[in-house]
């Protein structure tokens, strides 16, 4: 009876916000969706809540990554078609085929864990993808090439801290996995950007 009534109030609690999400940030909600989940799921005590604080950081990790996969999707597909500079233009063409598969593997990940992803970008990913669509030209190279070079830097941190702080083994291992890839888009991006902003 007990487990009943915490899977009858995450249901109510999941609804309702689903529909008072209007103008959210996705990725927020989406977060919130997995906290309500992780809470019915862990018995109230002092281990339950160890335990569920472990699964709240599992799924922020993979909903952050989600929609940053989706960002540098996006944006590559942008500026592989409006770029003007090879470098940009290849270094786009890379996130495209790099982040789509990372995504793929991602959504299948939280798709076995039950973790709610955003169905969007987040507010501050929205954000840089508005400001690099702005620019035109060689401004919208060199944009878009520093705001990857911002991303990557986050990314790398927040992979790591992931592969070490995790405690589902499959999220720890995607993030494990998926870093020397971050690593090396990090290390092209600090060789093209300087290219790129010494062009007139």
């Amino acid at each position: 009876m007990h487990s009943f009534t915490l899977a009858a109030v995450a249901a109510l609690a999941l609804s309702s916000l689903g529909a008072c999400s209007g103008n959210k940030d996705p990725q927020e909600t989406a977060q919130e969706q997995n906290e309500v989940k992780n809470d019915a799921a862990t018995p109230s005590t002092e281990m339950g809540k160890v335990e569920e604080k472990k699964m709240d950081f599992d799924s922020e990790f993979l909903t952050k990554a989600a929609s940053g996969g989706m960002l540098e999707v996006e944006l590559g597909k942008l500026v592989s078609q409006k770029g003007v500079s090879a470098e940009a233009k290849q270094f786009a063409q890379h996130m495209v085929t790099d982040h789509t598969k990372a995504n793929e593997e991602l959504k299948a990940i939280a798709a076995r864990k039950n973790i709610t992803l955003p169905d969007g970008l987040a507010d501050d990913h929205k954000d840089v993808y508005d400001d690099v669509a702005d620019e035109k030209g060689l401004d919208m190279d060199k944009k878009y090439l520093k705001e990857m070079q911002k991303d990557h830097e986050e990314d790398v941190k927040e992979f790591t801290e992931a592969s070490v702080k995790a405690s589902d083994p499959d999220i720890k291992a995607f993030a494990t996995k998926t870093l020397p890839t971050l690593k090396m888009h990090l290390d092209m991006v600090n060789k093209d950007l300087p290219k790129v902003e010494a062009m007139k």
